[in-house]
């Protein structure tokens, strides 16, 4: 049985009698102003493939920031975050890998059925862009709405299939991934994006061998949880590279045999002298030009420098030709090359384990507190904010 706009009748507790329910959520109005509190409406009539979550926690993510910004087009107002985790509540007739009351992490949108989808890499979707950033379902609706009677623009929602900045969210089977319920689920939302970002490229993308000699440059979330991952898979040595004294210290602590803080230091005389023959694996972080050209400068021959830091909108990096001649690569990376419903997981047996003790990383809020967290995360004050949205 379908209702008239596709809508299978969802298991779980039932919506109000319109459909909907008023959700308090954090929305971008306009390029670089403040996240403003709003109550909307979500549609729950749930699609087959949906799942409605009750948002416990969200991470803060650069991502969220230049959207905000603009610097990734984005359309406005709309309700950003794309590292929610919560409790599901109701899900659709055809989902059945999540059922109400299960714990849930998060994590990006993929079709599911275009080719690289087919071939198991749903990071590289035909239509990762629109699912991600579009501001809508593919076909252009929206589970996200002013309320009647309000006045002002439309709200765009389903950011990254989920737009957790927000009391509750519409998934789909595809992005939410079933977690423990015996560990914090605030703790666990930065899983469905960063720290899969950063484990899953020296995990999957890269697969780096022990004794491999690897480099990070930028110890942010994404680049610690690199240096954790290197040193599960006993990489050596580990070499990060930053400009914040507090962060490369930390960067020792969790995992680093060797430090650069760039402002001090010449990056690649450091790297030649502690490598011999340079880097097996760069994995540039920063999203700035001019350290991918010195990701490949720095790579022994057959080495592989990995992009993974989101640059602006055409932003371009010059990079010695010759050099790849050496049989250097040079890639992008995106989530990791992760599946999250395989590789969430397993990142949660690791920091069970003390070998991935992301926990360090993380900085609670409240959610009434997103912009101050906002802004710690751009001076640094904070590596991984953590909304709580619900208790």
């Amino acid at each position: 049985m379908t209702t008239e706009d596709g809508a299978v009748p969802a298991s779980g507790p039932p919506s109000t009698d319109s459909g909907t329910i008023a959700v308090k959520a954090a929305v971008v109005r306009a390029k670089g102003e403040p996240f403003d509190f709003q109550e909307l409406d979500l549609d729950t009539r749930l699609r087959p493939d949906e799942v409605l979550v009750k948002v416990v926690a969200t991470g803060v993510c650069q991502t969220d920031v230049h959207v905000r910004d603009q610097h990734l087009p984005t359309p406005l107002p709309a309700v950003l975050g794309h590292e929610g985790s919560g409790i599901v509540e109701a899900v659709g007739g055809a989902v059945t890998s999540v059922a109400p009351g299960d714990h849930v992490v998060m994590s990006y949108q993929a079709c599911g059925h275009c080719k690289p989808c087919l071939s198991g890499n749903y990071a590289y979707c035909a239509q990762s862009f629109p699912m991600n950033f579009g501001g809508s379902r593919l076909d252009g609706t929206n589970a996200l709405r002013r309320r009647a009677g309000d006045a002002g623009e439309e709200i765009h929602g389903h950011f990254f299939g989920q737009s957790s900045f927000a009391t509750h969210a519409v998934a789909t089977e595809r992005n939410v991934v079933r977690v423990p319920d015996d560990v914090p689920l605030d703790l666990l939302s930065p899983l469905g994006c960063g720290l899969q970002t950063g484990a899953g490229a020296v995990l999957n993308s890269l697969q780096i061998p022990a004794g491999a000699a690897v480099v990070v440059f930028g110890t942010g979330t994404v680049g610690l949880a690199a240096v954790m991952a290197a040193r599960v898979v006993g990489a050596s040595p580990i070499i990060a590279v930053d400009i914040s004294a507090e962060r490369l210290a930390l960067a020792a602590e969790l995992g680093a045999t060797h430090t650069i803080n760039g402002t001090e230091e010449d990056t690649a005389q450091r790297i030649a002298e502690i490598t011999g023959s340079g880097a097996d694996y760069v994995l540039e972080v920063t999203g700035l030009p001019h350290m991918l050209t010195l990701a490949v400068d720095v790579l022994a021959p057959l080495g592989t420098a990995a992009q993974i830091g989101g640059a602006p909108a055409g932003a371009e990096a010059p990079v010695n030709m010759n050099a790849l001649l050496g049989g250097r690569t040079v890639r992008g990376v995106a989530q990791g090359d992760s599946i999250p419903q395989l590789f969430v997981p397993q990142l949660i047996d690791l920091y069970r384990a003390g070998q991935f003790p992301f926990d360090r990383l993380v900085t609670f809020y409240e959610f009434d507190e997103i912009n101050q967290a906002v802004a710690d995360t751009k001076t640094g004050a904070a590596i991984k904010p953590v909304l709580r949205v619900s208790h």
